[in-house]
C-alpha cells in the first residue's frame, strides 16, 4: 500500500530569512479545472454567511473566486451571479446617487453604508429611471466641509468635457458611464 505525506499548516514552518526573489517574481496561480485558472490560490465558501455578491466581487479583484450560496431562489441566484459578472464588466447594477438638495450629512452616510467613495449626483425625476446627470460627490469634495446641512450641489464637481464616447469626466476624479442625454448607467 502507498500511503502519500500529507502536511497541515501546523506541520510546516517557514524561517525567516533573505531571499533573492522579489515577490512580482513569484507564480502562485493554481488550477480548479483545467480550463479555469486563479492568479491567487484562494476560494470562498458557499455559504450564505460567507459568499455574496460583495465578497464575489473582492475574491475575484484579487484573483481568487468566491462561491456563491444557493439559499436563495433561482432568480436570486441568477441576479447575484449578474452583479458580480456586471462588475467585472466594470459596471455596477442599480448605482447608488444622490440628488442636489441632498446635504453633506445624506452624502457622508451613504459613503459610509455602501464603503464607495463618490456618487453621482443626478436630478429628481418625474418619472421612473434616473434623472440627467450632473456632478459627482467624491470623498475630495467633502473632506472639508463642516456644515452637515450643506447641499451636496455646493460641494459636488460640476461636469468637464462633452461626454463623448459614453463617458463625462469630472475633473482627473472620475467618469460615469452615461447613455444619451446624460442618464446614469452605472458607477
Amino acid at each position: 500500500m502507498d500511503i502519500r505525506l500529507g502536511l497541515t499548516f501546523d506541520d510546516v514552518l517557514l524561517v525567516p530569512g533573505e531571499s533573492d526573489v522579489m515577490p512580482a517574481q513569484v507564480d502562485v496561480g493554481t488550477y480548479v479545472t483545467n480550463a479555469i485558472r486563479l492568479n491567487m490560490p484562494l476560494m470562498s465558501a458557499a455559504m450564505d454567511t460567507v459568499t455574496e455578491t460583495d465578497l464575489a466581487i473582492a475574491m475575484a479583484q484579487i484573483g481568487g473566486i468566491g462561491v456563491l450560496h444557493r439559499n436563495n431562489s433561482v432568480d436570486e441566484q441568477a441576479q447575484m451571479v449578474r452583479q458580480v459578472k456586471k462588475f467585472e464588466a466594470g459596471m455596477v447594477v442599480n448605482p447608488v446617487t444622490m440628488h442636489p438638495d441632498e446635504t453633506l450629512a445624506d452624502a457622508l452616510d451613504l459613503m459610509a453604508r455602501h464603503k464607495i467613495s463618490g456618487i453621482p449626483v443626478v436630478e429628481r425625476c418625474e418619472r421612473a429611471g434616473p434623472g440627467k446627470l450632473v456632478g459627482i460627490v467624491t470623498n475630495r469634495d467633502v473632506r472639508f466641509a463642516s456644515n452637515p446641512q450643506q447641499p451636496v450641489s455646493e460641494l459636488m464637481t460640476r461636469e468637464a468635457g462633452d461626454g463623448s464616447c459614453g463617458r463625462i469626466q469630472f475633473g482627473s476624479q472620475a467618469f460615469v458611464p452615461s447613455a444619451p442625454h446624460r442618464k446614469t448607467v452605472g458607477r
